[in-house]
């Protein structure tokens, strides 16, 4: 069940994680439309350490709205040693915020929380997560959920599909590592023939969808993902039409010939409670992301650090 609360004042935005890519970008945002933000990462609160129940207790108010993107994400392992610092960091938070109640709480969670391979997925689908970072995903969604509800206070779930544009840190399959092959190789590796169907979502829209999130106090959970359906070949082809030089690319034999997934949303609760939300068509976002790309390029070779 979701609701939005329509005509909220977002009052200051405590901010978890603040040096990810999408909490980065996201502060950004909020602090462009005048929404105070207390961004908070591990220098300022450890939630590994028993000693951020408290130290984060402190920073809390009533008023406040917490959104928590402070995770170790794929990138970083998903061995069981990952998976427990992830969940002691949800504990951590989970006790804070049973002490200091606050005004909402906004978790971003993933799209991995899905094992199914179809089109169309929607928030009633099946979580059945096959890997460690899917378990641990479904386990903090569930953990803050317990928290909050006995405390009565506004919950949503965010889970994004992959979430691409400058800044990303992670250099997932898709059109981050592309531009990155792109710009460094003159060249883009992909596999089979490119085929797989997926959504994707432009982190401008994604965090203008985070915003809207706070701004009308969402509850319940959404999947974020653009409406648009693309195949990963389609990609490679606008990162070319973007890229002011000729990219080569390299088809890939699959680890497991035959295996082709596609994989889409359907996003129709999160366009009923963000109603005209207008996503960036992906051609747009990717010449966006590849003139930052060069831009920066340039930059640091004016620097005389070279293109890197």
């Amino acid at each position: 069940m979701s609701t939005v609360t329509d005509g909220v004042r977002a009052g200051r935005v405590v901010l978890l994680g603040k040096h990810g890519f999408v909490a980065r970008a996201l502060g950004r945002h909020l602090q462009s439309l005048g929404i105070p933000v207390e961004a908070l990462g591990k220098d300022d609160v450890d939630l590994t350490q028993a000693g951020a129940v408290e130290a984060l207790g402190a920073q809390l108010r009533e008023t406040d709205a917490v959104v928590v993107t402070a995770t170790l994400t794929p990138d970083k392992g998903r061995d069981v040693r990952t998976l427990m610092k992830n969940l002691t960091m949800a504990a951590h938070l989970c006790d804070a915020l049973d002490r200091r109640p606050c005004a909402h709480v906004v978790y971003l969670s993933s799209d991995a929380v899905y094992t199914a391979d179809e089109m169309g997925l929607t928030e009633a689908s099946a979580r059945e997560p096959v890997d460690l970072y899917a378990v641990m995903h479904t386990a903090r969604e569930m953990m803050l959920g317990s928290v909050l509800a006995a405390r009565q206070v506004p919950y949503c779930v965010l889970r994004p599909v992959n979430i691409y544009g400058h800044g990303d840190t992670h250099n997932s399959y898709g059109p981050n590592r592309f531009i990155r092959q792109a710009f460094a190789e003159r060249k883009i590796a992909v596999f089979g023939k490119g085929e797989e169907r997926r959504c994707h979502l432009y982190i401008a829209d994604a965090v203008r969808l985070i915003g809207a999130s706070l701004t009308r106090r969402l509850t319940g959970t959404f999947n974020m993902a653009s409406p648009e359906v693309v195949t990963f070949m389609d990609v490679v082809e606008m990162i070319r039409a973007a890229c002011p030089f000729p990219i080569d690319v390299e088809f890939k034999p699959r680890s497991a010939p035959g295996a082709v997934t596609h994989r889409t949303y359907a996003v129709g609760p999160l366009r009923d409670a963000v109603p005209g939300f207008p996503f960036t068509p992906m051609p747009e976002a990717i010449r966006d992301y590849a003139r930052m790309v060069q831009d920066a390029r340039d930059d640091r070779a004016a620097a005389g650090g070279g293109r890197g």
